[in-house]
Formats: structure tokens, sequence, C-alpha cells
């Protein structure tokens, strides 16, 4: 079966929001800053309530920040 990852934009959205700071994203959608390194390092995958919080934050859909990657092995 091959493994799926989930990518995202939040390090580059955060640099497009007037540089916004890991911190300040964190505190907007109610999650601690360590949260917000192991997402943008691939190494959390959120819940749907924080998807979504973290997608409005920036004005977008979760599809738009967030990306399922097929490894096809």
């Amino acid at each position: 079966m091959a493994k799926a990852e989930i990518r995202n934009q939040v390090r580059r959205l955060r640099f497009e929001h007037d540089e916004m700071t890991q911190q300040e994203l964190a505190e907007r959608v109610g999650c601690t800053r360590q949260t917000i390194i192991l997402l943008e390092h691939r190494r959390y995958v959120p819940s749907l309530a924080l998807a979504l919080r973290i997608a409005a934050t920036f004005g977008l859909t979760v599809d738009e920040v967030f990306q399922l990657e097929q490894d096809p092995g």
C-alpha cells in the first residue's frame, strides 16, 4: 500500500502574511508554537479543526493549505 504524506504551505503563507511568526499563528489558531514548528517540518498532521482554523486565518480553503502527497511505492 502506498504511503501518504500531508504537505502544507504554512511556512510560505506566514511569510506572505506580513512575516507572521510561528507564535502569532499559534495564538490565532489556539495551539502551541511547537505544534506549528512540527507542522511546518511535516512531523505533525493537524486535526481537521486545526486545519480549518489555519486555513481560515489565511483566508483560504483547507485544500489550498494542505495537500495529500502519495508515495507511489
